[in-house]
């Protein structure tokens, strides 16, 4: 066997040596061993999920209580639907992905239930449209544990992927089909449906860079500004990344989206330097960054805007800095438990549902709402790296922790910015913010992320069983 084919193998490799190979079939064999209903980890989730319904009612009253001074008895449809949906994900895990984590479906289902009672104190009508796209975004989940068994078989079609992300975050420049909101133009029409191709697009760009940085993890290691001979030879390796990250930034760059340009940015060169172990991507990717801000600030007056409102909003009260000094008057006013729900005026704030809803909840709960929300994106984003260091897999491994990097970085993003610790960047807030695109591709992330915990849990539990069934030898 060649030094190639024992890579490759390695690369797909869950098992300690030849003896424990598990065929597909067996692999259900042994996941359907377990019944559903005596699953503790389902078991643990339906609690979960039950206790997250009662929270999700009791603020739902209470910011239709603080709203309108009486207890809501018409309950909106809408409202129900968002209620019932995490019990069509846990029935999908119970019978597709049975050993999956159970923490992340309630922690999920309990910002999207907390941004939906905020949009709907605020705009009704888009919290129905918020509730239509949950259910897209559970169909998106339920259809990603069908139709990805397993995710070790993503990586065949890599390179279809970075074609069709490319090809979607071209597609707001259609000049028929794009369409510019507030500047930017990432929104693509057709009809009454509007949504952001980027969303889907850097769910495949992550799984592009993931794969091909594994495969290429040893070549790309060598990189060294001091060896010429080493460094030309990893450049030549990263060409296709190279390629598909540059037309992403460019592009993106034509759309005038700082945000998604930024978050592309950071994947690419944190996934580079966790898959080689190589800090000069660090050293390098802070100085491309550098340059790049300036360069950026200069030519694009929605950045230098951006960055000069972030120095002082203070002085543009009135004119450009008016959103995020609202924000930080919504945060002030709420102080440590918040004015209460329905009884804020975060509706000052423009665009709040979807850029500014973190101060929404500033105001209304708090720091200690605003913490919990905190605590829940800080939840998901270890739930993430734990499933990338148990994967069965070098492929499956990088794809966690590239999805979880996308993931926690959009929510620090938005966060930070809301908060001015960043300059604005745009990007919505993971399941809370109104936004139908988001809410999608975030439920396919994390169904991803739950395929690969359930297949790295069934693998442990048979190489156990192998272990105990085979006797020590001599």
């Amino acid at each position: 066997m060649n030094k190639q084919a024992a890579n490759e193998e390695d690369k797909y490799s869950t098992k300690p040596d030849s003896s424990t190979s598990l065929t597909t079939a067996k692999r259900y064999k042994v996941a359907l061993s377990v019944p559903s209903l005596r699953n503790p980890r389902r078991r643990a989730e339906l609690g979960m999920l039950i206790l997250q319904t009662i929270i999700f009612g009791l603020i739902y009253v209470l910011s239709q209580t603080g709203l309108t001074g009486k207890i809501p008895v018409h309950i909106p449809r809408s409202t129900i639907w968002l209620a019932v949906l995490p019990y069509l994900c846990h029935l999908g895990l119970q019978l597709l992905a049975p050993d999956a984590d159970p923490a992340p479906l309630p922690l999920i289902s309990f910002l999207n239930g907390f941004g939906y009672v905020m949009i709907l104190r605020l705009d009704p009508q888009e919290a129905a449209l918020q509730a239509l796209w949950s259910a897209v975004g559970v169909v998106g989940f339920l259809l990603t544990l069908v139709i990805v068994q397993r995710v070790t078989l993503l990586d065949r079609y890599r390179y279809l992927m970075m074609l069709f992300a490319i090809m979607l975050v071209l597609l707001p420049l259609a000049p028929v089909i794009g369409e510019n909101i507030n500047g930017a133009r990432l929104w693509v029409r057709f009809g009454p449906l509007s949504f952001q191709p980027i969303e889907i697009a850097k769910l495949m760009l992550a799984i592009f860079f993931a794969s091909y940085m594994v495969e290429k993890r040893e070549v790309l290691a060598q990189f060294s500004p001091f060896k010429f001979k080493r460094a030309s030879v990893a450049i030549r390796a990263a060409g296709p990344i190279l390629l598909a990250w540059s037309i992403s930034l460019l592009v993106m760059t034509a759309e005038r989206d700082v945000g998604f340009s930024l978050l592309i940015f950071l994947i690419f060169v944190i996934a580079i330097w966790v898959a080689t172990s190589n800090w000069w991507y660090l050293v390098f990717g802070s100085g491309l960054f550098v340059v790049g801000a300036f360069v950026a600030a200069r030519l694009f007056g929605q950045v230098n805007e951006r960055i000069t409102v972030w120095l002082d909003p203070w002085k543009y009260s009135q004119t450009i800095g008016y959103q995020i000094v609202q924000a930080l008057y919504a945060f002030g006013s709420g102080g440590f438990s918040g004015v209460g729900l329905g009884r804020g005026h975060p509706g000052l704030i423009p665009v709040v549902t979807s850029d500014f809803i973190f101060a929404a909840i500033g105001e209304e709960t708090g720091l200690l709402g605003t913490t919990a929300i905190l605590f829940c994106f800080a939840l998901l984003v270890g739930f993430g790296l734990r499933v990338s260091k148990r994967a069965p897999d070098q492929f499956s491994a990088m794809t966690a922790t590239v999805l979880t990097l996308t993931f926690g970085l959009q929510a620090f993003f938005i966060m930070a910015g809301v908060t001015k610790l960043l300059p604005l960047t745009g990007v919505t807030l993971p399941f809370v913010a109104y936004g139908g695109s988001s809410l999608v591709a975030n439920y396919v992330l994390f169904a991803l992320l739950l395929r690969i915990s359930s297949e790295s849990k069934r693998q442990n539990r048979y190489t156990k069983k192998v272990e105990t069934r085979t006797p020590p030898t001599a």
